[in-house]
């Protein structure tokens, strides 16, 4: 059978090529002579390139075509050898070029731990040159032998150079498969910019996947199937096999369809910026509530990726035509996912109606609590660290810190309030997501005072702050308090003059804190309200509060009573309220 492109071509002629599998080299040869007149007449023929897949002993292993500029075989990547090398060389042709052998063809080399890759050159219906790589001193690197004439080559010579790769990369191989590696990923991202692909790698990186590529489309289309244009696809999977990828992370949301297309054309694992997230939360998550965010997060994003062909598959039994035995086994899965997602929802709600009580116990005792809210990895785990004299998991890495914390926080004047640390936002933060976490955000809605806590050395910190801002709107935040909290402005020369709502601080080396303290002192003291109320002589206890708290108090002296009026702090209202 010929594989790859061969869409065009005639069908005696596709019966024609078949007979190139019984195809011969002897030991001492790396490429027979009628080979190479099978390469030389189908490449002039077709004007495309050809490429014939030979085992150690020299017999056909496979035939593709491919485009006139490159030649793409499917099965080559799963014919990677994990004990040595494949057992198997590549031979393929450029037309009308080059025998300079791709970065490409380097790539699938290496990837794919071939014997060796060649590439021949053929021009006016004739082979002129060829070149040979196999690999070399490390797993990672190719010896590369040529161009040489066509007709004076070291036939028997290559052979040897194989046999002695064979036996040093098999030690390579044995050390490198103990040690684990990261998945080699390839960012794919449409209509983002440097920022956005910046942040992607971080994420990546969180992930424990080694970014070793970036693809880019500037324009989007909504009608496409694929996520990328067909060009970009050609250009992916050219990429995929020059740097020995096995893993496509897109910045974007995709459906299904997306995901099966692209997969289908590039032939290694898709995952979006969404399962990217997820991934990391799962990973990061510590407590049960966390790991149960989690687990709902992920399956509210696969329920619809199961849907599959729609109505066709759902519950059979809806008319004539659709009556059948039982349900799909896409049905059953979806409905065991309903039904775990109904589980996992009413024990969340149960922890959250504990976290309630808690809060219940916080408001009666008057005790304030301050929240910071910030981009992931802004420093609000040190911050939290440094004000309460506590040692909480603090990383420079995405989302390091998934569920709340609350500790004590002791402030300039003696008053301790309760200061909480929350998970961080990120740009594209799913809905699924922030809406699993919700319970766990509750605590910035329900909180005195926000600080908004920002990286002020990235370059990039004003759009990192209106996606914070844009997430507390979304979460329903009003009319409570912020302070913008600028932090590590021990990375920058020029910082600013700390103002009402903003404050440039380091939590790293303390700079700026002792004014924090103040303005959250500041934010949250007491409003005095004007009151009048009448008191009778024998409530002392009374009067005492109000002249330990009241401001410009006025005391009108009755003949049963004392009328009194005065400005009173809100907070202490309750203190000489009658009980």
């Amino acid at each position: 059978m010929i594989n790859g492109n061969i869409e065009g071509i005639r069908q005696h002629i596709l019966e024609e090529m078949e007979q190139g599998h019984d195809l011969f080299c002897a030991r001492d040869e790396f490429i027979s002579q009628p080979i190479i007149e099978y390469l030389e007449k189908y490449t002039s023929l077709l004007n495309r390139e050809v490429s014939i897949f030979l085992s150690r002993n020299g017999h056909v292993l496979d035939i593709s075509v491919g485009d006139n500029d490159h030649v793409r075989i499917p099965s080559l990547r799963i014919r990677r050898g994990y004990d040595s090398i494949s057992g198997a060389r590549c031979i393929h042709t450029h037309p009308n070029g080059s025998p300079v052998l791709s970065n490409v063809d380097i790539g699938t080399l290496l990837s794919c731990r071939l014997d060796a890759m060649a590439a021949v050159s053929v021009k006016n219906g004739k082979a002129s040159g060829i070149q040979v790589a196999y690999i070399g001193n490390k797993l990672d690197e190719a010896k590369i032998l040529g161009p040489f004439s066509i007709f004076r080559f070291p036939n028997e010579a290559l052979r040897y150079e194989i046999e002695e790769a064979t036996k040093r990369v098999y030690s390579l191989v044995r050390v490198s498969e103990t040690d684990s590696e990261k998945e080699r990923a390839i960012l794919v991202g449409v209509g983002a910019g440097e920022r956005e692909m910046k942040e992607l790698a971080l994420l990546a990186d969180t992930a424990e996947a080694e970014v070793v590529g970036i693809l880019t489309q500037s324009k989007i289309n909504s009608e496409s199937k694929t996520y990328i244009g067909k060009g970009k696809i050609k250009d992916l999977t050219l990429l995929i096999s020059s740097l020995n990828a096995d893993l496509i992370i897109c910045n974007d949301e995709l459906s299904a369809i997306e995901t099966r297309n692209l997969e289908e054309a590039t032939g290694i694992k898709i995952i979006d910026r969404t399962v990217l997230i997820l991934d990391i939360f799962a990973k990061h998550a510590t407590t049960r509530e966390g790991k149960l965010q989690v687990e709902l997060a992920q399956l509210k994003y696969n329920l619809p990726r199961l849907m599959g062909e729609g109505l066709a598959l759902s519950r059979l039994g809806g008319g004539i035509g659709t009556r059948g035995p039982g349900e799909t086994k896409l049905e059953t899965d979806r409905r065991r996912i309903r039904r775990r997602i109904y589980e996992l929802q009413r024990e969340i709600d149960s922890l959250s109606s504990q976290r309630l009580l808690r809060r219940q116990n916080r408001i009666k005792n008057r005790v304030q609590e301050v929240a910071l809210a910030g981009y992931t990895n802004a420093g609000k785990t040190s911050l939290l660290n440094i004000l309460t004299d506590e040692n909480q998991y603090a990383e420079d890495r995405l989302f390091a810190t998934l569920d709340p914390v609350t500790r004590k926080c002791l402030l300039p004047s003696g008053r301790t309030v309760l200061l909480t640390d929350t998970v961080g936002f990120v740009d594209k933060l799913p809905h699924d997501l922030v809406s699993a976490f919700k319970s766990t955000l509750e605590e910035v809605l329900n909180a005195d005072l926000i600080l908004t806590v920002t990286d002020f050395a990235d370059p990039d910190y004003e759009q990192h702050q209106k996606v914070v801002l844009n997430v507390l709107t979304e979460l329903g935040v009003k009319d409570i308090p912020v302070i913008n909290v600028y932090n590590k402005t021990d990375l920058i020369e020029d910082i600013p003059l700390s103002d009402r709502n903003n404050v440039y601080i380091s939590a790293k080396d303390g700079t700026g804190l002792d004014i924090l303290l103040q303005k959250i002192e500041e934010a949250l003291s007491p409003k005095n309200v004007p009151i009048e109320l009448r008191l009778s002589y024998s409530d002392g206890a009374k009067l005492s509060r109000i002249n330990q708290y009241g401001e410009d108090v006025e005391i009108e002296y009755l003949e049963d009573s004392m009328l009194i009026k005065c400005s009173f702090p809100e907070d202490k209202l309750h203190l000489i309220e009658n009980r």
